[in-house]
């Protein structure tokens, strides 16, 4: 359904991510130039990568760590996302339970010390990223899913969470919308946040440590050399070159480094192996102008929560420091033959569909205009959460697979590779998430087709009261999936 006033809404929308879009957003680091050396070289500016660094160069100051990235640090899911920094480490507690249900507590306590380690890192680095204990109301929009919202809350207190139903009249004097039924309010495993501004600060903590950190500088191939591995780099002019630093000419570069830490993500793989069990699938996000105090008082929100709906295709929103929401997620796009681009990120008709999916939430704000609108992609595997790997023999570690859930996973993931790549029998190296990997996708041209029609089955299961078919139960038993 698109309103009437939804193209007027979105008419002046900037077709670039919010949060990147910032005057004081820091200065492009040069590229790599000439044959440098490391003893850990750190591929991807993103979460992982700049956690890795961290974590490295603080175990060991005298560790020479570099750090590259094909575009600038953040510029991707890290500098996109919604900013929900969660405790769990397995992209929920019910998936968790269903894939690990062996250690599910441990991950859970894992989960939620990697929160606090977050926090402390914000704090002690004098991160200004926002970063607020505000917890997240899950709201139900329909009937049937009031009940899944209970069974939700059963097995989140069997698990320790401090996890709280509200009734239609609750929640709604929480967040006042006419289509919520009811909420679950779990408050203190979730932290909203700046997500641009952490992965800044994360950079700006990596160089003071004196981790080297090369921007606009892309990984153009691996190959062992000796006892150590040697990457090719092809660095670029930051006025040059485009989000992803990747025109065709460039500077050439190498690194010959000791270990390597592979956190690429969703983009296409330097290792062939991980090709199977990635897709990247985009998500698109809208954001609002700031809301006048009438409009807030309108929907009242004051205590900040993230939100999202429980839906299969599902919306998460939530409010910025500055006023504005930030509205995203239902429509996860796949594109044929993991297809990745930057033209891919703009797409109107999902952008019409959120922002009448807005106003439906939000009728009292139908005079709100959009400010931004952008897209940005996921790397999804069938498990939704990470898995781990080495390669080289031992010598690079990689992480992939977070599924939109990597905003707090990715620290812990990130200490998993330097468990990894120092080759010791460690609590984390020891987890079945560690040394288990998702079953694979398949090959095109059966990918698209079972992804799109994954995609169909849960619009239809969301339309006919949560009632899976066969297709979806059939995933189910065997594992697989697809996340929206």
């Amino acid at each position: 359904m698109t309103l009437p006033h939804t193209g007027r809404a979105l008419a002046d929308a900037a077709p670039v991510p919010y949060w990147l879009d910032r005057p004081d957003r820091p200065d492009p680091l040069p590229p790599l130039a000439g044959p440098q050396d490391a003893d850990l070289l750190v591929i991807g500016g993103g979460y992982s990568g700049l956690w890795a660094a961290l974590l490295a160069k603080q175990a060991d100051p005298d560790r020479d760590v570099l750090l590259v990235d094909a575009g600038t640090c953040g510029w991707a899911a890290s500098g996109r996302n919604g900013g929900f920094c969660a405790a769990s480490l397995t992209h929920g507690l019910a998936n968790g339970v269903d894939r690990f249900p062996g250690e599910i507590g441990e991950l859970e306590r894992l989960g939620r010390e990697n929160l606090d380690a977050i926090a402390t890192t914000v704090a002690d680095f004098g991160i200004d990223c926002d970063f607020e204990r505000t917890g997240e109301l899950a709201v139900a929009v329909a009937p049937y899913q009031v009940a899944g919202l209970a069974a939700d809350a059963e097995l989140a207190q069997r698990y320790g969470h401090h996890v709280r139903l509200l009734d239609r009249d609750e929640v709604r004097a929480e967040v006042n919308s006419p289509t919520y039924l009811g909420g679950m309010f779990d408050a203190d495993r979730v932290a909203m946040l700046d997500p641009a501004k952490l992965a800044w600060g994360l950079r700006r903590a990596c160089l003071d440590l004196g981790v080297r950190v090369h921007e606009h500088t892309r990984v153009t191939g691996l190959r062992a050399d000796g006892a150590a591995l040697y990457a090719s780099t092809l660095g670029t002019d930051p006025a040059d070159a485009g989000m992803a630093g990747a025109p065709a000419a460039g500077r050439p570069g190498s690194v010959r480094a000791r270990r390597i830490v592979l956190a690429t993500n969703a983009f296409p793989p330097l290792l062939r192996r991980l090709r199977a069990y990635l897709v990247p699938v985009y998500d698109h996000v809208l954001m609002t102008e700031p809301l006048t105090p009438a409009q807030r008082d309108a929907i009242g929100w004051r205590n900040r929560q993230g939100l999202a709906d429980t839906g299969n295709q599902f919306h998460y929103y939530r409010i910025t420091a500055d006023g504005r929401i930030l509205f995203g997620g239902y429509d996860a796009v796949y594109h044929y033959g993991n297809r990745v681009a930057p033209e891919l990120e703009q797409r109107p008709a999902t952008f019409a569909a959120l922002a009448a999916h807005f106003f439906t939430t939000f009728p009292q704000l139908a005079d709100v205009r959009f400010s931004h609108r952008w897209g940005g992609v996921i790397d999804t595997c069938t498990r939704f959460c990470p898995f781990f790997g080495t390669a080289y023999g031992g010598r690079l570690a990689y992480a992939a697979g977070y599924t939109g859930l990597g905003v707090g996973a990715t620290r812990f993931g990130a200490r998993v590779l330097l468990d990894l790549l120092a080759g010791g029998d460690t609590p984390l190296t020891r987890l079945d998430l560690v040394r288990s990997k998702p079953l694979p996708f398949p090959p095109e041209p059966v990918r698209a087709i079972g992804i799109n029609l994954t995609r169909w089955s849960m619009a239809r299961a969301d339309a006919r009261d949560g009632r899976r078919d066969l297709w979806l139960r059939t995933l189910d038993r065997l594992g697989l999936g697809f996340d929206s």
